[in-house]
């Protein structure tokens, strides 16, 4: 007796298509295009089905039918709910460089450097709405003291946190920033400030506080902690 086809080995041609090593399947082998495809359907229903409804309650059948496919093959490249949720806030992660990226390319001084920390802002505010299912779930696993989706956490803003202490840092051997600012410290608050305030920008505004705002008063903030200067007068 045969069991359920599988869609590891070759795509529809008939060769392998190139992938790499962290697209292995669960059992080691390479998937193929059309496993790809698989892999990638499974992974967006994993996504939209974190958004309609609570995330201990999502289950492995529930979510291979929703991909018009059968449990058997979601086993295939996955070991279990979670583990596609890891893949999920992995992928998203590693889209977190860009803020770092965005710090040390920006200027820090006078209008420019405050344009930059409310482009910084946006980034953020705007990263938070697009992957808030995600990150949601980072949180509470985190929380619970799940390791794995702790270092998906570390990883998204370490590199953010090392580069506006870094910048920081420059600023107090410059003379501009006071001497007993501490770069790590005022780094950690500023992300710290970020990331909440945009997870809960909805919050805010139902007691009153409207999202531009929360947008100015963060963009001062880090403004004025990373260049130790008055945000410039806007207008």
């Amino acid at each position: 007796m045969t069991g359920p086809p599988s869609e590891i080995d070759p795509s529809e041609d008939g060769d392998p298509e190139p992938t790499p090593e962290d697209l292995r399947a669960a059992d080691g082998r390479r998937p193929g295009r059309r496993g790809l495809a698989t892999r990638q359907r499974l992974l967006e229903c994993t996504a939209t089905m974190l958004g309609t409804g609570a995330y201990r309650e999502l289950k492995v059948v529930d979510i291979a039918r929703d991909a018009g496919t059968s449990p058997a093959t979601f086993y295939q490249y996955f070991a279990d709910v979670e583990s596609a949720v890891v893949v999920l806030a992995e992928e998203m992660a590693a889209q977190g460089k860009r803020f770092g990226d965005h710090v040390r390319a920006s200027p820090w001084r006078g209008k420019r450097g405050y344009a930059a920390a409310e482009a910084l802002v946006d980034e953020i505010i705007g990263f938070w709405e697009e992957h808030r299912v995600v990150l949601r779930v980072v949180d509470l696993a985190t929380d619970e003291g799940d390791a794995r989706f702790a270092n998906v956490r570390t990883r998204l803003l370490n590199d953010l946190n090392n580069a506006l202490a870094h910048v920081i840092g420059e600023m107090h051997a410059s003379g501009r920033v006071p001497d007993d600012v501490d770069p790590q410290a005022t780094a950690g608050v500023l992300v710290s400030m970020l990331v909440h305030v945009s997870a809960h920008r909805y919050g805010f505004e139902f007691w009153g506080v409207r999202t531009a705002d929360l947008r100015t008063a963060m963009a001062r903030i880090v403004y004025w902690s990373v260049s130790g200067q008055k945000p410039p007068i806007q207008g």
